[in-house]
């Protein structure tokens, strides 16, 4: 393949990019709404202020087979504030990497292109990378090849839920004294009231929907403002000011794609839950949940996680990742644990880099940890 780079730094041109990388999206493996146009535009517009768009189009040819979406940013580290170069993505969701149908090869296209250029950063750092999923090595490989020596660290660790079969084998495989639990809870909360579920998953605007159900979200707001999270003055539930207007962008785009699935836990005609998910391709991400906290005693939260299960395995739902973060509450559900990597290059003549790949150093050893990998390349 005679490969071809077009490094696009105007946000402005993402709308143009739009048909193509929804086509190369469907054909990405392991693919997740965070990865979409749809959604570096929204995160774009509300945080790409004082952060560089390098995102690199891979052609071969005149044909198009991959997207590489990068952006420079500063960050404050110990060692001082860094340029790094790295993904979108920020930590909303748990993987992320290239967009299209051979990600091997856009990414050593990419990085090649990163190598050969201007340099305007001070460490390449690709978190989030599906290292033990579907990226199986390629992106160590590929900074290898690129010349970009790679240093290979855990990142995060979500939860996650495989659901192959029918409801009563995942529900049979969980603890007993859990199941037993929730019926229990089930049976007080339907004392209170009638317990309904409402979903609400919408087929993409294309397909003659893409509704958002704008009262159903704000349900999920006040749900949210009633929560213990309610009242934190620096978190991102979707009560919060720093990041509602974020959220509600998100959520009128992801709707428009279909890709909106939210749950809420209804209590004789009130909302006293809600869980609300992106969803592609039958993968779905949980963004964030809460329950009032008037009914914490009745453990509205955990009810409404086992009808929304119960309730997607019934449509042919195929994983459900908890989100980042490892919560006690989580372990019950999950059938296993997944981890996310960086993958870090530390340029041997800048100064600040290498001060903060000592430091990193240093402070694995003293909690007893080593670099997964860091060798090979120039």
């Amino acid at each position: 393949m005679t490969t071809s780079i077009e490094e696009i730094n105007d946000p402005v041109r993402l709308a143009e990019l739009r048909p193509l990388w929804n086509r190369l999206l469907s054909e990405t493996p392991g693919a997740s709404f965070f990865q979409s146009c749809d959604w570096l535009e929204c995160y774009w517009r509300h945080y790409g202020q004082g952060q560089r768009l390098r995102l690199l189009v891979v052609r071969d040819g005149q044909r198009p087979v991959g997207i590489l979406p990068l952006v420079v940013r500063t960050e404050s580290t110990r060692v001082g504030r860094v340029r790094v170069l790295t993904y979108p993505l920020h930590d909303w969701g748990t993987f992320y990497g290239p967009i299209g149908p051979d990600p091997a090869t856009t990414l050593l296209a990419g990085l090649r292109h990163v190598r050969q250029t201007r340099r305007d950063w001070d460490v390449l750092d690709l978190r989030w990378v599906d290292q033990d999923g579907c990226d199986q090595g390629q992106t160590e490989r590929a900074m290898r090849q690129a010349g970009l020596r790679p240093c290979c660290q855990a990142w995060d660790r979500a939860a996650q839920i495989e659901i192959a079969g029918p409801w009563q084998d995942y529900w049979l495989g969980r603890d007993k004294k859990f199941r037993h639990n929730v019926d229990r809870c089930l049976r007080r909360l339907a004392e209170q009231g009638e317990v309904t579920l409402v979903r609400h998953r919408p087929l993409p605007e294309s397909r003659g929907d893409g509704d958002p159900r704008w009262d159903l979200y704000d349900m999920c707001v006040a749900v949210a403002g009633r929560s213990w999270q309610g009242d934190a003055t620096d978190g991102t539930t979707l009560s919060h000011a720093a990041v509602c207007d974020f959220l509600r962008d998100v959520h009128a785009a992801a709707a428009r794609q279909g890709a909106v699935d939210l749950g809420l836990l209804m209590l004789a005609g009130r909302p006293v839950a809600f869980i609300y998910h992106y969803h592609y391709d039958g993968r779905f991400y949980g963004l964030r949940k809460g329950f009032d906290a008037e009914f914490s005693h009745l453990r509205a939260g955990l009810v409404l996680q086992y009808l929304v299960l119960q309730d997607g395995a019934r449509r042919g739902d195929r994983s459900y990742d908890l989100g980042v973060g490892y919560h006690d509450s989580k372990r019950h559900w999950q059938t296993r644990l997944a981890t996310s990597y960086r993958f870090t290059h530390f340029p041997a003549a800048v100064v600040r880099a290498q001060l903060l790949r000592l430091n990193r150093w240093v402070r694995r050893k003293v909690r007893g940890q080593h670099d997964l990998a860091c060798a090979g390349g120039a």
